[in-house]
């Protein structure tokens, strides 16, 4: 929508056309591009052989207007990348997914006529799926990865795909570069390597000349990327959409998720571990929640602003880097989900799922957002690939659970045996056919901006570093301490020097001391130059919403205990410890050196729910180590047993042991703090294990 406002607090200067500068220009990067990449270049053209004038905008009616169904450039370089991997997915291949219902509690039946959102109390199933990015449909779960976040909606009205990430940005502002993104992302073309990971050259090198990731960087470099569970994750429709009422009025809008048991991830050591350890870490944990009927819940909220207080933020909502912070616009909650089914096959169900940002239903539309305009074309060209042809929704895991009818007929797959002899419309011949109605979905009348078409880009668009110097400062200081830590350890893998150093240079923008930590820990004798940025950025009011460990809740409601023993360990303690930990709300877990359990001191058998070495203290949240004094010194000698509690102390996690686990923990070289207690003291270590203890951390590692 064309914005009128005169009253902004930052100058909205209307668009540079595309032909009046550079491409490297309009990145904010200058000449930058071509000095370091060096030799000379051939015209980059389509499959056809035309030349490519602009590589970086969609065609775009007005500067802020939505993108064009005309755009050949931009359709050919999507369809093909859409079309290049078979039959898996190309993005957030690894998924694990389950049924459920959405509950709405706060009608917005005053904002939007879906009837989603404004009969209370009315259960909508669901199919939820989270997945990672960047590897493959056999890659791990644990690497350091946005996680895919999307919930497919059987409403009365049709089927609404509400397809997002864990992380309420993105890293590019224009569908036209998604294809750029994910190669640079993927394995390195001429070596087949890495696989699921984000530390190597052809990522970073993408990233140093655009300048518009270093928000969604300062996410995935955060903890965010590295989650202890699927169930304690957040989930954002990442793009402003519109609520359309019955008046036709429309309001913005952004959709969260919040889990019910709070945020929570690993720290990078653990992560690394738990993939080596157990590759379906986040699969089973799901699997065995919703089987165990301890079911992941979810809040679902929203923000809701008028374009008149769009007109006022001091960032473009239609640009998919920025997010809105609550502090401005305060986050309603509104329902919740329950995923309480797991699905009965695996591929019928989680593989063959089909989302698409495109399916929505009346009261619901979208915004101008040129990420999200893209994304409405390539889904759905991707699932006619990936699934064999049009018929894809007639998959019972995708077809609506509402009457639907219409006039599409034959293709491959067809199931369906329509009936009669009109398949058009208009049509006389055939008394019930399918036939448009005043109450079916219509577009918001968003008035048109008096502009020439072009390959443009709003300079509404143009900050690309204070929301990412927001996010970092906004953090815990050993939140801030993950981050440089992590951009040292991916930057480090980096072999090409002056994407490392142009990466540093773009700190500078997001923090100084930040850019510095990070050149320190790459051994650089200085701080490279920043780039010149096409707007200086800003300091914006920090935001505490955007942590993740002062958001953390105080609660092992959802939490898994492990207690180790052996033959001999006290059964009054282990039964005691037991006790604590799930009238606290936690699982509890046994682990033995034999999978066949132990007998206890009172002569009775304990069965065993994992064996030492295939049960490392990496999957648990808290630890207890309960042995006889014989035990403790066998157990001493065992390089499983020395590492169980070795890492469970290098991951900041609460331990409880008895006199008996003494030895063992000297063997690991474990000191008592606060987190490691006495296994007769419950209360204490129940009250350490709701947390991590982060005063720990800077005795076990340097950090950068």
């Amino acid at each position: 929508m064309a914005t009128k406002k005169k009253t902004t607090p930052r100058k909205r200067p209307g668009a540079v056309r595309s032909d009046a500068r550079s491409a490297a220009d309009r990145r904010g990067n200058g000449d930058e591009l071509h000095q370091r990449s060096g030799g000379t270049h051939p015209a980059l053209t389509t499959n056809q052989g035309i030349p490519v004038s602009d590589n970086q905008n969609s065609l775009r009616a007005g500067h802020r207007g939505p993108s064009l169904l005309e755009d050949f450039v931009l359709r050919e370089k999507i369809t093909h990348f859409d079309h290049e991997r078979i039959p898996e997915r190309i993005v957030h291949a690894r998924g694990s997914g389950a049924h459920g219902y959405f509950e709405l509690s706060k009608s917005l039946q005053r904002y939007t006529t879906a009837r989603l959102l404004t009969e209370v109390g009315v259960r909508t199933p669901v199919f939820t799926r989270f997945s990672t990015v960047a590897g493959g449909a056999g890659s791990v779960d644990t690497p350091r990865d946005v996680r895919g976040f999307a919930v497919k909606f059987y409403t009365q009205e049709g089927n609404w795909d509400l397809v997002g990430n864990n992380i309420p940005v993105f890293f590019i502002q224009d569908a036209i570069k998604f294809p750029d993104l994910i190669h640079s992302v993927k394995m390195e073309p001429d070596r087949g390597f890495p696989q699921a990971a984000s530390a190597h050259d052809t990522f970073w090198d993408f990233i140093s000349l655009t300048p518009e990731a270093m928000h969604m960087i300062m996410w995935a470099m955060s903890d965010r990327t590295i989650p202890r569970s699927l169930r304690m994750i957040e989930g954002f429709g990442i793009h402003s959409f519109r609520l359309i009422n019955r008046k036709g009025e429309s309001t913005f809008v952004k959709f969260h998720w919040r889990p019910r048991l709070g945020l929570q991830s690993t720290v990078w050591d653990e992560a690394v571990k738990l993939a080596g350890a157990d590759p379906d870490f986040h699969r089973r944990d799901l699997f065995e929640s919703i089987q165990s009927g301890n079911f992941p819940e979810w809040d679902f909220g929203v923000q809701l602003f008028t374009q008149e207080q769009a007109d006022r933020f001091p960032f473009d909502h239609l640009d998919a880097t920025k997010l809105i912070p609550e502090e401005l616009v305060p986050l309603q909650i509104i329902g919740r989900m329950v995923l309480d089914r797991w699905p009965d096959n695996f591929f019928a169900e989680t593989e063959q799922v089909a989302y698409c940002p495109a399916n929505i239903v009346p009261g619901i539309d979208f915004s101008n957002d040129p990420l999200l305009q893209g994304r409405l074309f390539s889904y759905l060209d991707t699932q006619l690939l990936r699934l064999g042809g049009p018929n894809f929704h007639q998959i019972p895991v995708n077809a609506p659970k509402c009457p639907f009818a219409n006039l599409q007929r034959d293709g491959h797959m067809q199931m369906a045996v329509p009936h009669g002899r009109v398949s058009y419309e208009p049509s006389s011949l055939q008394p019930d056919t399918p036939r448009e109605t005043t109450a079916g979905f219509s577009s918001h009348a968003t008035p048109a901006e008096a502009e020439d078409k072009g390959r443009i880009r709003a300079d509404t668009f143009a900050d690309h570093y204070s929301q990412a110097r927001l996010f970092f400062r906004s953090q815990t200081p050993p939140e801030q301490a993950h981050i440089a830590s992590a951009l040292v350890f991916e930057l480090s893998k980096v072999e090409t020097v002056h994407v490392r150093a142009a990466m540093v240079g773009h700190l500078r923008h997001v923090d100084p001391e930040l850019a510095r930590r990070v050149a320190t820990g790459l051994g650089m004798a200085q701080i490279p130059p920043a780039p010149a940025a096409a707007v200086a950025p800003i300091d914006m009011k920090p935001s505490p919403a955007l942590q993740i460990i002062g958001k953390m809740k105080d609660t092992l409601v959802g939490r898994v205990i492990g207690i180790l023993v052996n033959d001999g360990s006290s059964a009054n303690t282990v039964r005691n410890l037991r006790k604590a930990a799930e009238d606290a709300g936690a699982r509890v877990k046994i682990v033995a050196p034999r999978v066949g359990g132990v007998t206890l001191d009172n002569g009775k058998p304990l069965a065993a729910d994992g064996q030492l070495a295939g049960t490392p203290s990496l999957v648990f949240d808290a630890v207890a180590i309960v042995l006889s004094d014989e035990g403790g010194e066998l157990l001493a000698q065992e390089a499983a047993a020395v590492d169980f509690v070795r890492d469970a102390y290098g991951h900041l996690k609460a331990i409880a042991f008895d006199v008996g686990a003494t030895a063992l923990l000297q063997a690991g070289g474990i000191d008592e703090d606060a987190g490691v207690v006495m296994a007769n003291d419950r209360e204490a270590f129940i009250a350490a294990a709701r947390t991590r203890q982060w005063d720990r951390e800077p005795l076990l590692r340097t950090l950068a």
